[in-house]
């Protein structure tokens, strides 16, 4: 029973997590503020980082459309 749960709360934090990897690189993709360099690079960070490069991207890049 425990082990159920548990593996279902992974399944959620996977799923969670990949529908974040999807925004944040959908969002840097479309960030009108970034050049074309920039959008690039915010997108090999996103795609091969995953979460962690949303994450990162989340915090320090996204800043940039405010």
């Amino acid at each position: 029973m425990i082990g159920g749960i548990i593996g279902l709360l992974f399944f959620a934090v996977a799923v969670v997590a990949f529908v974040f990897w999807i925004w944040m690189l959908v969002d840097c993709i479309r960030n009108p503020r970034l050049s074309g360099n920039e959008r690039v690079i915010w997108a090999l960070v996103v795609f091969f980082l995953y979460a962690l490069g949303g994450l990162i991207y989340f915090l320090v890049g996204r800043n940039k459309s405010a």
